[in-house]
């Protein structure tokens, strides 16, 4: 059954705001934007409200505390950044690793935002670390998987994890400095960082 997202001008004079959806993820959606702009300190009923277009109780009836709202709209974030993850694609040569990472973080920076949010807030918030740790573990075992691949051989923990940081890092950067070129321009030279890998473990395995 399709959950229905009552306009908030559809009750007397309320006011009526850009409604960018209908349903429950829509209002998910809402809410990762609202943390995306304000942190998680900012995400109310009143808040989401207000971003999604609907009434305050339709936010209230679907959640029922600001904790439930948190924790779905983590799970929501969650789901939606594994869907839009630009490793595992498959990519055979170091040429086409992480192919798409700029381009991601241009059209999706509210949910790459949100997911640093919640990085720091997990400092604070025990309880939200669970999902935290599940999140960048499915993040680390890709990027393992990706190199293996690319590399043609098993990679230690340490590798992925230092490419990993240097991705995240990159993202991070483009965030805050656009520089959309600047991150390729690093993607680059990663690249090559890794074709001299697979090149040298090539030359070990026929000596």
């Amino acid at each position: 059954m399709t959950d229905h997202v009552e306009p908030a001008g559809a009750r007397g004079t309320r006011k009526r705001v850009t409604n960018y959806g209908s349903g429950r993820g829509a209002l998910l959606d809402a809410a990762v934007r609202v943390v995306a702009r304000g942190g998680l300190r900012k995400l109310t009923y009143r808040a989401v409200a207000e971003e999604a277009g609907v009434t305050h109780g339709l936010v209230v009836h679907h959640f029922g505390s600001r904790d439930a709202l948190i924790e779905e709209a983590v799970d929501h974030a969650f789901r939606s950044s594994l869907d839009v993850n630009t490793l595992d694609t498959g990519a055979q040569r170091a040429q086409d690793f992480a192919l798409g990472l700029g381009s991601m973080v241009e059209t999706g920076p509210d949910l790459q935002t949100f997911q640093y949010e919640l990085l720091l807030e997990a400092r604070r918030r025990p309880e939200l670390m669970p999902r935290l740790r599940a999140l960048y573990d499915a993040y680390f075992d890709t990027a393992r998987r990706d190199l293996s691949r690319i590399l043609d051989r098993p990679v230690e923990r340490g590798l992925s994890r230092l490419v990993f940081a240097a991705l995240e890092g990159l993202v991070l950067h483009q965030l805050v400095f656009g520089e959309r070129e600047a991150t390729e321009e690093a993607l680059a030279e990663l690249r090559v960082l890794l074709e001299r890998l697979a090149e040298d473990a090539e030359g070990s395995a026929d000596s």
